[in-house]
């Protein structure tokens, strides 16, 4: 078999950033996918995410401001435009049960210095009349919000990664991680294709991992559920342009999120968490006209257009990790296994994600703060973006 550096089993953004980061780095790398490359069967999928920096968690805005970097040398390498920088508008209703108010939102963006406006509703209504907001609403605008291509995203860390040397392997399920065993230099990857080995593993596998982590005698609690977005085709697209109109966040006792027109002209909006648990293999891939129905009613108060039309809807996998916290951390009892899990809301930070994976497997360490991201033990979560 041939001795590889490090070796990456799942190749959604995270996997497949932490593949071409290793091998720019000079690692020999190979990585893994059960599927086909960019395929709608886990989470980094379709057209657009939301990238920010701004966040309730301070070690996570300063994980985003690091990621803003790596962004633009990542546009700059594959010599195209990844993010549409819109400005983004975070709304705290003061309603029974919401989540947290704008003062816990913005306590981590002082913390981090990152320039920020507390607008009242008026001031919004003056800024984007498309917004019916109630006066008890308060917002948070941060300028450096705006969307990530998702799709192109993964695609493109895919081609550098080869570019740089990776080889990797479609349609090639991985069933077995076995660790290094006493006088032996190599942990043993068994796949459908053959058995590999590799001087480190990172498992970036979502909703497939604790089948891997259980014969290592480890076990992360992940909830896993059918979510789903859906595209809107404005009566009047041109007052929904990204030049127009930002991305938005409702965080109240249910959250939805949106975007304004990207790449067509309708806009994309979805609840956050629905809690439609599932397994990956029970998914349906059929979206809920429940969900859809609690959107497009939400939407009609929130953003009234009594002539938009519903275009599609498109189903995707969360697998949320207790507190949605991040999972970036080897094994305790095997350091040279090392788990990437996003929480469902890790596509913004993708490219430091995938970095510090690869600087774990690479050099044994990392200059970022991932004090709070190792293995949970709680199986208790919130619905925060």
């Amino acid at each position: 078999m041939d001795q590889f550096d490090v070796a990456v089993v799942g190749l959604g953004v995270l996997g497949s950033g932490a593949a071409y980061y290793a091998a720019k780095k000079g690692a020999k790398v190979i990585a893994f996918e059960q599927f086909e490359l960019g395929h709608v069967h886990g989470a980094s999928h379709d057209t657009s995410r939301i990238v920010r920096t701004s966040n309730f968690t301070p070690e996570l805005v300063a994980l985003a401001k690091s990621a803003y970097k790596d962004w633009a040398e990542l546009e700059k390498a594959a010599g195209q435009k990844l993010l549409t920088i819109t400005g983004g508008v975070v709304f705290f209703p003061e309603e029974p049960n919401a989540p947290a108010l704008a003062s816990d939102f913005t306590k981590s963006l002082d913390t981090n210095d990152v320039p920020y406006e507390l607008l009242d509703s008026r001031e919004v209504k003056d800024r984007w009349p498309q917004f019916q907001i109630p006066e008890n609403v308060s917002t948070v605008y941060t300028a450096d919000t705006g969307i990530a291509h998702a799709s192109r995203a993964v695609s493109t860390f895919q081609t550098l990664a080869r570019t740089h040397g990776a080889i990797l392997k479609d349609q090639t399920r991985v069933d077995r991680i076995i660790p290094k065993a006493a006088g032996t230099g190599a942990v043993v990857i068994k796949t459908s294709k053959g058995q590999f080995q590799a001087a480190k593993v990172i498992l970036a596998t979502d909703a497939w991992i604790n089948k891997l982590l259980g014969p290592l005698g480890t076990h992360i609690p992940v909830s896993v559920m059918q979510e789903q977005v859906t595209y809107f085709k404005p009566t009047e697209s041109a007052n929904f342009e990204s030049d127009r109109f930002p991305v938005w966040i409702w965080n109240g006792a249910t959250c939805y999120y949106g975007f304004p027109c990207y790449g067509e002209p309708t806009i994309k909006a979805a609840r956050d968490t629905s809690n439609n648990f599932m397994t990956p293999e029970q998914r349906t891939y059929v979206h809920s006209p429940y969900l859809l129905n609690q959107l497009s009613t939400f939407l009609g108060s929130f953003i009234p257009d009594k002539a938009r039309q519903t275009l599609r809807t498109v189903t995707c996998q969360y697998s949320i990790t207790p507190d949605r916290q991040f999972v970036i951390s080897p094994l305790e009892n095997h350091p040279d296994i090392i788990v990437g899990l996003g929480a469902a809301h890790a596509f913004k930070f993708a490219p430091a994600f995938g970095r510090v994976l690869a600087e774990l497997a690479v050099d044994g360490t990392t200059k970022e703060d991932i004090s709070k991201f190792g293995i949970p033990t709680s199986a208790t979560h919130s619905s925060k973006l």
